[in-house]
């Protein structure tokens, strides 16, 4: 099975954008301190691209963060919700 066929099956998601934003990095930023190019961080950002374990691992010591808090086989939930719970939970 090709990898794009698999990736539609089992994507990988991830919480780039907002951890960049977090710590006022820009994608050129984040990409000289990974070693890629800025193209190649947009490309992860949307989910064209998935990272190798080696980038990954990089990108999560930029941030100070276990590879499960920077990726994801299942969807992200809003990390407000995540910290303060949903309307559900007052």
């Amino acid at each position: 099975m090709s990898a794009a066929r698999r990736a539609q099956r089992r994507p990988i998601y991830n919480r780039l954008a907002v951890l960049r934003a977090e710590r006022n990095l820009s994608r050129a930023q984040l990409a000289e301190l990974v070693s890629i190019n800025v193209q190649s961080v947009g490309a992860l950002e949307r989910g064209d691209n998935y990272p190798s374990l080696d980038l990954a691992m990089r990108i999560c010591e930029v941030f100070g963060l276990p590879i499960e808090a920077v990726f994801s086989r299942t969807p992200f939930t809003a990390m407000s919700t995540e910290l303060y719970g949903g309307p559900t939970d007052a």
